[in-house]
Parts: C-alpha cells; structure tokens; sequence
C-alpha cells in the first residue's frame, strides 16, 4: 500500500463530561494541560437544539483533549458520559521523562491511588494511568529509547505479524519485558 499523505497530527477528541469544572481542575491542575479555548454554543443537532460548552485542554503539538457538558440534563443524559469500563479504552498521550514523573506526583498529591491510577511497563515504554474524573482513563507514556531502535522492524513487519496472529498463531512477539 503506497500512502500519499497522511494527516497532520490529531486536532483534537472529544468527549462529554458530567462536571466541566471538576474535568477542568483535573486537566489544567493534575495533568497540566492548559485550557485554551472554551466556545458557548447553541446549535440544532440531532433534531434539537441544544445548548452546550465545548472546552479544549492543549498539548504541546497544537493538538487538544476537547469536552462537552451540556446545559439540559436531557441532552447531557442522551449523549453522555458513558465510558466503557474496560483498561483497554483510554487515551494515551505521549510524554518524556520529567514530564511523566511530574504527572504521577500530582496524580498522588491530589489522593488518586489505585486501582484508579497504577503503572504498567510494557518493555517497550512506561505507562502511567490514571482516571480522570468521568471515568475515562488517561496514559502518559513514555518510550524505550532502545525499544525505539527497532522501530523500522516493527513498521516493515507490522502486516505480517498481524496476519499470523489472526490467522491463529499467537506467539509473543515483544521481546522487551
């Protein structure tokens, strides 16, 4: 498959909240994203007017984590939050050393203790996870610098290892832990 252009970066991705100030104090507080744009809007969606707050929380490549709370507790019951109550659906964002260290002293000043927040090392990167307060849970990564070294390997086999693993052969393939 030959690509000829990728997107950029991610703009952004949404989600509800129940508690805008709560999720605002977690992200700018905790977490250390900056609040960089709250809209106020109405608009006709879905057959409905509806009457929300859309706030952002930038990262430094320009890219956001944006939320909704939304003024009718109908709308806001109808669209959210409903997070899946599953580790395996979370958002991960990348960060470097002094950075993740930073996060998990605030994660612990501000009393998150597990299992709403716990460790995992993959080998291949450390992760630190913790819930943010609609339930939702956040990872802060941090990749090997060794692990990294064998990122042509991992792209150049990428369609093969997943063609053996569907296919019924689930050998483990990281080596890293």
């Amino acid at each position: 498959m030959t690509q000829s252009s990728l997107p950029n970066r991610l703009h952004h991705t949404a989600y509800v909240t129940r508690d805008m100030e709560a999720t605002r104090k977690f992200y700018e507080e905790v977490v250390g994203l900056p609040l960089v744009s709250t809209f106020c809007e109405r608009d006709e969606l879905f057959g409905k007017e509806r009457t929300y707050i859309h706030c952002f929380f930038g990262m430094a490549d320009g890219s956001a984590l944006a939320f909704f709370q939304f003024a009718d507790p109908d709308d806001q019951a109808e669209f959210g939050p409903r997070m899946p109550e599953s580790p395996f659906h979370h958002v991960a964002l990348h960060v470097d050393p002094r950075t993740q260290k930073e996060i998990e002293g605030r994660i612990a000043d501000a009393g998150y203790k597990e299992p709403d927040t716990y460790v995992l090392e993959h080998g291949y990167c450390r992760s630190v996870y913790v819930k943010d307060p609609n339930g939702m849970i956040v990872e802060f990564v941090v990749d090997d610098a060794d692990a990294l070294k064998d990122a042509e390997t991992w792209r150049r086999d990428a369609h093969e290892e997943l063609r053996r693993w569907l296919a019924g052969d689930h050998t483990i393939n990281n080596t890293y832990r």
